[in-house]
């Protein structure tokens, strides 16, 4: 187990970098009265999405405004993912589509950064086949930024930096946050599961917990700005603290947290069934500002598919973890992430996924087709199923879920749900949107006004993706 170093980068040089390019930026377009503006795209998860609101504090600390389109920017950044093949093409697509952009605009940055590009093999491909990229740097190098960018604005030559610095925790980074409503709050990083399938360890490295007053403080500087919704963020939260050397868990990390005054709830993700204990649940059931909803991934629902995972727990272990969650907190909702189509995955595993989603009645499922990725032990198994037939299993389970959240939905109708309004709805003009505790969406009709405040609503209708309703100051269900 790694042992977390925090601020090992050289903070007084990193802001010097980015004084040095907002001053190079301030020479360069002050003869047009121009403002040079940035286009920066985040996907992935929600840790990358973390990771992008640093990267943003940087560009605007740069002198950079963030704009809406790449044709527009003098500088293009992308912060990729590399959880799934098409997330990779998309990324190459995008890249590709920028060719021309550059042609028009010489001066343009083209950067490339996050999990993708943390691979060697991807960064081979980029040096070969896009010589018009100028940055990249991998999930390790993102405080490199600033220098990277500034040596190549200078005239040096394209700036790589995959460099993996184990155990490395980095406080002081500039954050800018798109909203004002809800913040990602990491509380670790990196990974030391493993599952066959995954690639989040080799681009991400292994668990590093940040110091818990660290959290403390910037949890409640969130609080203190009017932030309501806080989201703890780790690839797997449960494992929160075993590299500290002060004894803390994930539990004891949220029970402070919950302490902090203020109106505000906490949610977390992700949580890895191995690790999720009954100690976090009775957590969970004891403080009021803990929403009553887990994102559980189970994966699949068969027991020799789990084996072929990695994932180190039984579909007996899963059930058994979300009857006593039931039993202790009634109203609890669950959510999960499932994979059609593992190597060796048989009509008969695939009947146990299927069964097992109709016993827990998941509030919503994140599924995908299964992507081999490069370097995992998966991606050297053998693949028994066509794509045909993974198909249709990845068909009945999204109708079987459209059925069960539906279902779930509709029996909404008629409460009394606490939300947090969130901004403008999809239903209609005089709709907000926000989350109940639980975690279902609700689109409601209420002034603009209310948006970042928490609202009582009824529920007079249900979609499948969502349920309807009306503010109603009076009272709500628990």
């Amino acid at each position: 187990m790694e042992t977390s170093r925090k601020n090992t980068v050289d903070l007084e040089e990193f802001y010097a970098y980015i004084e040095h390019v907002r001053s190079y930026n301030d020479a360069v377009f002050e003869a047009t009265a121009k403002t040079p503006k940035a286009y920066a795209r985040h996907y992935g998860c929600q840790q990358n999405v973390s990771d992008g609101e640093k990267i943003n504090g940087m560009l605007l600390h740069m002198g950079y405004v963030l704009c809406e389109s790449p044709e527009d920017a003098d500088l293009v950044l992308y912060n990729t993912c590399a959880v799934r093949e098409n997330a990779e093409d998309r990324i190459f697509g995008n890249v590709g589509a920028l060719k021309h952009a550059k042609s028009q605009n010489p001066r343009m940055v083209v950067c490339l950064c996050g999990c993708m590009v943390q691979q060697e093999h991807i960064v081979e491909k980029i040096k070969k086949s896009y010589p018009y990229v100028d940055l990249l740097f991998g999930t390790h190098a993102v405080k490199s930024f600033p220098k990277m960018l500034y040596s190549r604005l200078n005239g040096e030559s394209r700036q790589f930096d995959i460099t993996e610095l184990k155990g490395e925790i980095i406080e002081g980074l500039p954050v800018f946050r798109d909203g004002a409503v809800k913040a990602f709050l990491p509380v670790m990083y990196g990974c030391d599961n493993f599952c066959t399938y995954c690639v989040v360890p080799l681009v991400r490295g292994r668990e590093r917990s940040r110091d818990p007053a660290d959290i403390l403080n910037e949890a409640k500087a969130l609080v203190d700005n009017g932030y309501k919704d806080i989201t703890l963020l780790g690839q797997n939260v449960n494992s929160y603290g075993k590299n500290l050397p002060e004894p803390i868990n994930f539990s004891s990390l949220l029970k402070k947290i919950a302490g902090i005054d203020g109106d505000f709830r906490i949610r977390f993700m992700t949580s890895h069934p191995k690790d999720c204990t009954r100690e976090l649940i009775d957590t969970i059931a004891a403080y009021d500002k803990i929403c009553k909803h887990i994102h559980l991934p189970v994966q699949s629902g068969s027991d020799r598919i789990l084996a072929a995972m990695n994932r180190r727990y039984t579909r007996a272990d899963y059930l058994a973890l979300i009857d006593y969650a039931k039993e202790k907190i009634p109203e609890i909702s669950f959510t999960s992430d499932i994979i059609v189509g593992f190597p060796g995955e048989t009509d008969e595993d695939f009947e146990d996924t299927l069964s097992l989603v109709c016993k827990v009645r998941y509030l919503s499922l994140f599924t995908f087709l299964y992507s081999k990725r490069v370097g995992t032990k998966a991606a050297e198994m053998d693949d028994n199923a066509t794509s045909e037939e993974k198909s249709r299993r990845f068909q009945k389970l999204l109708d079987l879920q459209q059925e069960i959240g539906s279902a779930k939905y509709a029996e909404l109708i008629g409460k009394n749900i606490r939300v947090l309004a969130e901004g403008t709805g999809k239903t209609g003009d005089e709709y907000l949107t926000g989350r109940s505790e639980a975690g279902v969406i609700v689109d409601f009709i209420g002034p603009k006004e209310k948006i970042g405040e928490f609202v009582n609503v009824s529920i007079t209708g249900a979609l499948n993706w969502a349920v309807l309703g009306e503010i109603n100051n009076e009272s709500r269900d628990k």
